[in-house]
């Protein structure tokens, strides 16, 4: 059986997994030696192909689904550092807007030692600032906060 096997698969051009053979007539396909008796056999059907077996996307669309309506996004289903997942560019324009912000905020309440609001706005242009808090410590460090 393992001669025919191989044969029909060969003829039907697939894998000896997927040759099936037709239980009731298994005499026949014993007597089968040549591969144009096989080939006779392929098309009686008494040897058939059996389909490919599949991988289901069902459970992939599902979850892809879900995440289309924000679910499953929660820390535990994350791979990848934050900079991996987020768009580098509105970052970095999230940062220097926040940064820029608070920095008008503080020349229009006039806390600002005058002539360093500029300074302080180049800095933060040129990324020296992490964010709004690195900006309050350095404002501390340089005293360059208006004394009442």
């Amino acid at each position: 059986m393992k001669l025919q096997k191989r044969i029909a698969a060969d003829a039907m051009k697939c894998s000896q997994k997927r040759v099936h053979l037709d239980p009731d007539k298994l005499t026949e396909v014993k007597e089968a030696i040549t591969k144009a008796d096989v080939r006779v056999l392929i098309k009686q059907g008494v040897i058939k192909e059996k389909p490919v077996k599949g991988i289901s996307k069902a459970r992939s669309k599902k979850i892809k689904q879900q995440k289309r309506k924000g679910r499953q996004k929660s820390g535990g289903s994350r791979k990848g550092k934050f900079s991996a997942r987020a768009n580098p560019k509105l970052v970095w324009m999230r940062s220097v807007r926040a940064q820029r912000k608070f920095l008008k905020e503080l020349k229009d309440k006039d806390l600002l030692i005058t002539g360093c609001f500029w300074e302080l706005y180049r800095k933060s242009k040129g990324g020296f600032f992490r964010s709004i808090r690195h900006i309050k410590l350095f404002i501390k460090e340089k005293g360059l906060v208006k004394e009442k």
